[in-house]
């Protein structure tokens, strides 16, 4: 694997945690995701479900994660089962773990061959009143039409058995994730710093004329070399207009002299991941109109992120965000104060320049899982990503940190990421 062993200590506590909130006499089946298909015989990359990975710490596909706690015979309250490899797959496709390995990985200490699961199953189940199933649960998966070997489980199970209670083992891993514990929270720091890396590098690189596509290659570069799995998202690298599209990531324009750069990119460490949004001048010089703009999104950073503290309900602080942005816009002239005093509340004018949320949970997902009507509490980590974009003048600005919070306030795990204006200029005309 690419990222230093996780002590198994951290999957067993979320394993002791989870299944303190399972329903009495249940069953818990947690599948793996499967490897996609692109076309002909090749793949995309092998990405675990996470809510597998956090409860076992295994990172192949083919894995299922059954927890029975109220089990009768203590050796089947944890079984994992793995694939069986053969000098076949071996040969073609390299090693996968040992019965060994994956107990040693997981701390699970009783580990079974994948061709052994039905019949396995078979002879728990019908001592059990109801299954917790795995079902990727999430407010955009609603965009995504397809198949995932968490929905085949839940045919499979509901076919053999239709009697059974069935329960959503997300509502649980949907409790536990947001709270990170000390290991998570190494594992995030180390993403941020590998980002911090590839910050320095792309700025060593700006030069008027560049594509986008050479920094996002500098910035993969880095990200692979100091120890990244792969980027936590598709990074995106847009230049001058262009940053005025949120999600733009086609990332093949030419970086113009003039332009300011609005670069968002995460790095994923261990399946854990950062993500975080800088600006920075092509030529080195921000203009004095990127510089008010920029000024003005710097300043609701810094605000901003004071609120983000244990307590504070995601929709207030929201709210208090887009009045910081509101006040920026009146300031940049883009508003005029009598109009905001009169608007339609349902229609605020700000969402001209400023349309998105500005914090959301952050973890094994970019978008972690929780819900947002749960106060904050310490241990979370979210972002503060406040932005202007202005499409007419070409500038679209968005900076974007990442918070552990605590008892007392919170900690920018980004810190080491240059923002200020005058230290980015130095360090690319230094570079």
């Amino acid at each position: 694997m690419r990222y230093e062993i996780i002590p198994n200590t951290l999957f067993i506590e979320n394993r002791v945690n989870f299944t303190s909130l399972m329903k009495e006499n249940t069953i818990a089946i947690l599948s793996s995701n499967s490897i996609k298909h692109t076309n002909a015989d090749d793949v995309l990359g092998f990405a675990q479900n996470n809510d597998l990975f956090y409860l076992s710490g295994i990172d192949q596909e083919e894995t299922i994660l059954v927890l029975y706690p109220n089990a009768h015979k203590a050796g089947n309250r944890e079984i994992l089962f793995i694939k069986e490899t053969n000098e076949h797959i071996k040969i073609w496709d390299g090693d996968k773990l040992t019965q060994q390995q994956a107990k040693e990985i997981s701390g699970v200490q009783r580990i079974e061959w994948l061709h052994d699961f039905e019949k396995t199953l078979q002879l728990m189940a019908f001592e059990a009143d109801g299954l917790y199933l795995g079902h990727n649960e999430h407010i955009k998966r609603a965009t995504f039409n397809q198949q995932t070997e968490q929905d085949k489980m839940i045919s499979w199970c509901k076919e053999k058995y239709p009697l059974h209670e069935y329960h959503r083992a997300a509502k649980i891993t949907r409790a536990l994730r947001p709270v990170k514990s000390t290991q998570e929270i190494a594992l995030m720091q180390k993403a941020a710093d590998i980002s911090v890396e590839g910050f320095h590098r792309v700025l060593k690189t700006i030069k008027p004329g560049i594509k986008e596509y050479e920094l996002e290659a500098e910035l993969t570069y880095s990200l692979l070399k100091n120890g990244g799995t792969r980027h936590a998202f598709k990074p995106i690298i847009a230049s001058g207009k262009n940053a005025c599209a949120l999600h733009y990531n086609t990332n093949d324009a030419i970086c113009k002299d003039g332009d300011m750069i609005l670069m968002d990119f995460g790095v994923c460490y261990a399946n854990y991941n950062s993500d975080t949004t800088r600006c920075f001048p092509v030529n080195g010089k921000f203009s004095p109109r990127q510089r008010e703009v920029y000024t003005s999104v710097l300043h609701c950073l810094k605000e901003g992120s004071k609120l983000l503290k244990p307590g504070v309900i995601s929709a207030d602080y929201e709210k208090k965000m887009a009045n910081l942005i509101e006040e920026q816009l009146i300031k940049l002239g883009l508003l005029d104060p009598k109009e905001v005093a009169n608007q339609n509340p349902e229609k605020p004018l700000y969402k001209k320049y400023f349309m998105h949320g500005t914090a959301h949970h952050l973890g094994l997902d970019v978008h972690d899982v929780g819900l947002y009507s749960r106060p904050f509490e310490a241990g979370m980590i979210l972002t503060c990503e406040p932005g202007i974009y202005i499409p007419e003048e070409g500038i679209g600005c968005r900076l974007e940190n990442d918070y552990l919070l605590t008892d007392t306030g919170n900690i920018n795990l980004t810190e080491a990421m240059p923002i200020e204006i005058d230290e980015i200029e130095q360090l690319i005309q230094n570079y």
